[in-house]
């Protein structure tokens, strides 16, 4: 069996009512109506029947929850979208085994709550997050509470990452050229979140806690070397005194946390990439993953790549095994036949 945990899709009710309460400027309805797939759950489950043993942990798309509405509408758009994922999973549910809750990270109190609604309510098996809470990092206190609980719940976090072109790559200019903010931003957001997180001491306080990062720990693996060796010299390139005493805050070298993530295989098909994710984190910390349907083909490309890019990579048998469905068995506490 191949069990996707990062794909995406918008429930209807959710995304009409985002349409309604979303910032102008966001250009959701040309962005998102060019993807059918999306909303259409039968155009989903056709494109699934091409690959056999295929099921979906449902996630919801971009943009994140916070972006789309303020405090005070957030925590009803998550309500929206959470029900309506439940509601394609109990339609479905030998397609769609489980969705993963989203939250209104913009009001913490309501994020926590709707944590415990959705998992205990409607049987969610885990929550995403995003890299930072509009433009906010996911390591400031006031978000702890959010992390407390899963770790409480021993069910993961499924990170994605968040940057939109308005983040200039250089100062005078007014946004990030050329999709620069998606082909390099993301990536560097999720590695400089996995970083905060890391220093935060997140894993000395539960070291049993699960991130799953969206592109396999993005920069991570292939910048080991720096995170390793580079990162034990922390604060020999600078004055500043947090980061001369954030090493002696942390129980282990900040390599060994960078480890303690999980990652998916959702890198568009480069086999190459994924064989490096998977000497860094270990076939334990891989789950399949495809990023369906935001490809050029509007969902059957990033199944069909990520699959091959599955069947290239150096690994055993059991170790794709354990990165198909093993992995997600265990962490997600699903209970499907073979």
């Amino acid at each position: 069996m191949k069990i996707d945990i990062f794909p995406h899709v918008m429930p209807r009710r959710y995304f009409d009512r985002m349409l309604q309460v979303a910032p102008p400027g966001m250009a959701l309805q040309k962005r998102m109506s060019g993807i059918p797939v999306l909303i259409d759950v039968e155009l989903r489950l056709r494109i699934m029947d091409r690959y056999a043993g295929y099921v979906q942990v449902l996630t919801l798309a971009n943009p994140p929850i916070e972006v789309a509405g303020g405090p005070d509408v957030s925590p009803e758009l998550a309500r929206l979208a959470n029900d309506g994922m439940a509601e394609i999973v109990a339609r479905h549910p030998d397609r769609f085994p489980a969705f993963v809750a989203s939250l209104p990270m913009n009001n913490p109190d309501a994020a926590v709550r709707e944590i415990d609604r959705a998992i205990d309510e409607l049987s969610a098996t885990g929550v995403q997050i995003y890299t930072n809470v509009a433009g906010r990092p996911v390591d400031l206190p006031e978000y702890r509470p959010i992390f407390d609980r899963m770790a409480q719940r021993d069910l993961p976090i499924w990170m994605h990452p968040a940057r939109p072109a308005a983040f200039a790559d250089y100062a005078g200019e007014t946004r990030s050229k050329f999709d620069m903010w998606w082909a390099f931003g993301w990536p560097y957001e999720t590695s400089v979140a996995m970083g905060r997180l890391v220093f935060s001491g997140i894993f000395d306080r539960h070291p049993g806690l699960k991130i799953i990062t969206h592109h396999l720990g993005a920069m991570v693996p292939f910048c080991a070397g720096r995170v390793g060796g580079g990162l034990d010299q922390l604060g020999s390139r600078s004055d500043d005194p947090e980061d001369a005493q954030a090493l002696g805050r942390l129980r282990k070298r900040p390599i060994d946390y960078f480890k303690m993530f999980y990652g998916d295989t959702a890198l568009f098909g480069a086999w190459h990439a994924m064989e490096s994710g998977l000497a860094f984190f270990g076939a334990d910390h891989v789950l399949f993953g495809t990023d369906m349907p935001f490809d050029p083909e509007k969902g059957p490309g990033f199944i069909r790549d990520t699959i091959e890019a599955m069947s290239r990579m150096r690994a055993t048998e059991a170790e794709k095994a354990q990165i198909y469905e093993g992995n997600a068995r265990r962490l997600l506490r699903l209970r499907l036949k073979s």
